[in-house]
């Protein structure tokens, strides 16, 4: 069974292995105190509006949420991150002039939840292009991740298209990583959600940094309000998509790089 690769908190290691591999972890990133005010903030929203996004895919044992950046500000640090942004800038930026939020979602399998079936996240694109990866994602452990309780299952090397259908267990390995850890993995790298055989949840923050010419997955401009997402610093309104990628493509009137003009 392949491992995922483990390296330093480094952008340039992370995203050649990223490229390379499909996959890795760097472990031991996030603070305690950070983490600890993320889980408090979502502890409402979960118990409120957890189960919105229950079905046979994300299963039913599973809470969600997502517009994470009008729930919890703390979130900000880590979907803002500078290990993140540093790979962003070396994996995304290969094949577009900027990067936004994909998508951010709060994930915790509770036990008894199964095995989500594998997938990739950058499958609902319906052209690829060969050699550009449109999309990766930085999944944190806001709790310990383990083989018992669901931690993330990935295959490392899938990223080369291969059938998911054609994936043997074997080729099958868990993203185990202790709480404040990050998995970072391409959008066209297989993966899924582990089964949970604990006795407690699991959690975790997902954010996919999708090409900057691409539509978002989540729509950040109607799911955060407005007044909540001017309220956020400049580096953050970016990643929610406020901002042109190249001259024109998604000016608007107050676009912080000026490229607004009269027809």
């Amino acid at each position: 069974m392949a491992e995922i690769a483990r390296v330093a908190e480094n952008p340039e290691q992370a995203a050649d292995t990223l490229l390379s591999d499909g996959a890795v972890i760097v472990e031991d990133v996030a603070k305690e105190e950070l983490l600890d005010q993320i889980l408090q903030d979502f502890e409402a929203p979960f118990q409120e509006q957890g189960h919105k996004f229950s079905n046979d895919f994300n299963g039913y044992k599973t809470r969600r949420l997502g517009g994470i950046l009008g729930l919890s500000r703390s979130a900000a640090d880590i979907l803002a991150h500078p290990l993140v942004m540093g790979v962003a800038d070396l994996v995304l930026k290969r094949h577009a002039e900027t990067y936004r939020l994909g998508s951010s979602t709060a994930i915790e399998i509770h036990p008894g939840e199964g095995n989500q079936e594998l997938h990739r996240d950058d499958s609902f694109y319906p052209i690829r292009i060969p050699g550009v990866e449109f999309q990766f994602s930085a999944m944190w452990a806001l709790t310990e991740f383990t083989h018992e309780n669901g931690a993330t299952r990935v295959v490392p090397g899938s990223h080369d298209l291969r059938e998911i259908e054609d994936v043997s267990d074997d080729q099958v390995t868990q993203a185990a990583m202790p709480r404040g850890s990050v998995l970072f993995y391409l959008g066209s790298a297989i993966h899924a959600g582990g089964q949970n055989n604990s006795n407690a949840p699991r959690t975790g923050l997902i954010t996919t940094y999708s090409l900057g010419w691409l539509r978002q997955e989540e729509n950040q401009y109607l799911t955060i309000p407005r007044d909540v997402a001017e309220s956020y610093p400049d580096h953050v309104r970016r990643l929610m998509g406020y901002q042109t990628d190249g001259a024109y493509l998604g000016v608007y009137p107050g676009d912080p790089d000026g490229n607004w003009f009269d027809a």
